[in-house]
């Protein structure tokens, strides 16, 4: 039990996150067609925009003939990040946020694999042709990954070796 109540911030997290991404992919479907666009901020065009699109690939539209090894990837990441979440030591809380946005994002885009097929795609930046279109499923992967290497270069284990066995005879 002390193990669950330990790892509530990785559920927590990435329930809010699952919720957050599946409204807001229902409200887009609901209310933007597929390859219709919403400028966020008139005035600026491409710059923030929602725009629908359906994604078979991955994140930010890459590998788009890739559907089922993205299911698979994500079942994997999911299982593998639930049984390593019982490995976490008690301090690590930081470690208990970025997996829970991996997680999130994680079932967040594999709800709408198995629901839908595609994955809904609407988040369009940055005004640049052939911009990456993502979700919030994506962005939380995407802070997740980003956050992980942040600690890992920031960590005072890593900087110092104190992590690696001690090959001294």
């Amino acid at each position: 039990m002390k193990l669950i109540f330990r790892n509530v911030l990785i559920y927590l997290t990435a329930v809010v996150v699952i919720a957050v991404d599946q409204w807001t992919k229902a409200w887009i479907r609901a209310n933007l067609p597929v390859g219709q666009a919403f400028d966020l901020f008139p005035g600026f065009g491409d710059w923030a925009r929602l725009l629908h699109i359906q994604n078979t690939g991955a994140a930010f539209g890459m590998f788009q003939t890739g559907g089922t090894v993205f299911t698979i990837v994500a079942i994997v990441v999911s299982t593998a990040i639930v049984y390593y979440s019982f490995k976490i030591t008690e301090e690590a809380w930081a470690l208990r946020l970025i997996l829970g946005l991996q997680l999130g994002g994680a079932l967040g885009n594999l709800i709408d694999r198995l629901l839908f097929g595609p994955v809904t795609d609407f988040i369009s930046l940055l005004g640049i042709w052939n911009a990456p279109i993502f979700n919030v499923a994506d962005a939380s992967i995407t802070i997740g990954v980003v956050l992980m290497v942040l600690a890992m270069l920031l960590s005072p284990a890593e900087r110092d070796g104190s992590h690696l066995p001690d090959t001294q005879p």
